[in-house]
């Protein structure tokens, strides 16, 4: 057949992969997988601003990278995801460096030295590819750069430099060193890219080949979202689920409840992202955190603040990547069917246990605090079904059922009151499933009870300068009401 050679513009395709979706952490992360994978000990993130000329450096103590090997790592997706790699390799497309990196700043410098070779310099400059129209990877950097270079590389050791120049978010008009605003921005980019680290190599930072991370100098704490640890983290039994010719590996903790928790714990256990959105399944690929708290779109799982404490680790072999359809910012994953019915059936054991812990320790504390008439809110689960009502033994009740003189001082009171506890907790723990058991105004009360409220709000309608049909016409459409057969629907 004939056939046309459709090379795709230099331009077009750098700004693809400028809208791959990183963010600044992600983008760090992707280099730092390149670090681990060239069998770094120590990796450096330097964050340093200057208005326009702020910039952006990983750099490590790994092997190095000849010039040949630095061109093969700056050629765009030049090793597919199908070649076999090393074990320790944490790459996937090919595209990392040069996809995070575009994605963060308009010029790339890397600098590398292996073994006798001399150090190896290639810089991408965005500018002179859209300019050019041609995929033309310069040798060496600019003065600047150059200069930067070898404050960060003064030893001349083996390794390799990492610089981002001309970052988008800050090539604002007008942009100058002394806007303090856009400078505290720039710095809590870089807190973000530290806690973030911390998580998503938590394993290599405590593993026997312990390896070290700073940010700007500050050594990044490896952050355990399992408590593994902590003596009262329940340990589902561990379980290797075979999925085509691959195992993965699930294990579910179940928190121990916050009270259970020194300060300083409780802080580390929410996470970066809080308690809500730190729940769920942790996704690993080889030992890298790809998927932080997701209950991966199963259904039946979804978040919600009963199952805080549940959190799982999922264990996904390499070889499995196109399986789990990791992308090549390596943050998403999407379990196979062969997986999912596991993940559902040990989602909801732990999430059941996690329930189970808030709900007991709810228990104790309501006996540690006193009789049930402290309570304003009754709330029970009887044949499924949850009953929320207002404690008719609370005293302050009890004064507005007698109507005293001072009745409509303690009605006003008991709203109040009412409004500042509603039972939201305990409604909370109690539901099981999202509708089933929802409460039903009025549910197996006589259909006098409920003529003798509505009678009572018509009474209050008529009082307050309604005539009779406006009262009706407002009943019928008010809950519970509204969905109740009455004099009211007359």
């Amino acid at each position: 057949m004939s056939y046309d050679i459709a090379n795709p513009d230099p331009a077009g395709t750098i700004m693809s992969l400028r809208s791959f979706g990183y963010s600044v952490e992600a983008a760090i992360a992707d280099l730092v997988d390149n670090s681990i994978s060239a069998g770094a000990r120590h990796i450096d993130v330097f964050f340093t601003w200057d208005g326009p000329g702020s910039w952006v450096a990983v750099t490590d103590d790994g092997r190095g990278m000849t010039a040949e090997e630095l061109l093969t790592a700056m050629t765009v997706a030049a090793r597919g995801s199908f070649e076999v790699r090393r074990r320790e390799d944490l790459g996937r497309f090919g595209m990392g460096l040069k996809s995070a990196s575009f994605s963060q700043a308009g010029r790339l410098t890397v600098a590398s030295l292996s073994g006798s070779d001399p150090e190896a310099v290639r810089t991408w400059d965005l500018s002179v590819v859209a300019n050019t129209g041609e995929w033309r990877l310069l040798h060496g950097s600019d003065e600047a750069t150059a200069a930067l270079l070898r404050r960060l590389r003064p030893t001349g050791a083996a390794g390799t430099a990492v610089v981002w120049r001309n970052l988008h978010r800050f090539a604002l008009t007008g942009l100058t060193a002394n806007d303090t605003r856009t400078q505290k921005q720039f710095y809590a980019e870089a807190a973000r890219v530290e806690d973030h680290l911390g998580m998503v190599f938590a394993r290599f930072l405590t593993g026997r080949n312990r390896l070290s991370i700073a940010v700007n100098g500050n050594a990044v704490r490896p952050w355990d979202p399992f408590l593994a640890a902590h003596p009262s983290v329940q340990r589902l039994p561990v379980e290797e689920v075979p999925v085509g010719a691959h195992t993965v590996r699930i294990e579910a903790f179940v928190l121990p409840h916050p009270r259970r928790l020194s300060d300083e714990d409780l802080g580390r256990a929410a996470g970066p992202a809080g308690w809500l959105d730190q729940q769920g399944f942790y996704v690993y690929r080889r030992d890298r955190l790809i998927l932080a708290g997701d209950w991966l779109g199963i259904r039946g799982l979804r978040r919600d603040e009963r199952y805080n404490l549940a959190r799982v680790a999922v264990d996904v072999p390499a070889e499995a990547d196109a399986d789990w359809a990791v992308d090549v910012r390596k943050s998403t994953a999407v379990p196979p069917i062969g997986v999912r019915r596991h993940l559902l059936r040990i989602g909801t054991a732990a999430r059941s246990r996690a329930a189970e812990v808030l709900s007991h320790r709810g228990r104790i504390a309501a006996r540690e605090h006193g009789a049930e008439f402290i309570y304003a809110w009754r709330v029970d689960k009887t044949n499924g079904r949850i009953r929320c009502r207002i404690n008719r033994e609370h005293p302050l009740v009890q004064e507005v059922f007698r109507g005293g003189p001072d009745a409509t001082v303690d009605a006003r009171a008991l709203v109040r009151l009412l409004e500042e506890t509603v039972p939201v907790a305990a409604l909370r723990i109690m539901h099981d499933m999202d509708t089933a058991d929802d409460p039903e105004p009025f549910l197996g009360a006589a259909p006098k009870e409920v003529t003798e409220v509505a009678d009572r709000i018509y009474n209050a309608f008529v009082s307050q300068g309604r005539t009779p049909r406006e009262a009706r016409e407002r009943l019928a459409i008010m809950p519970p009401f509204d969905q109740l057969d009455g004099f009211w629907q007359q």
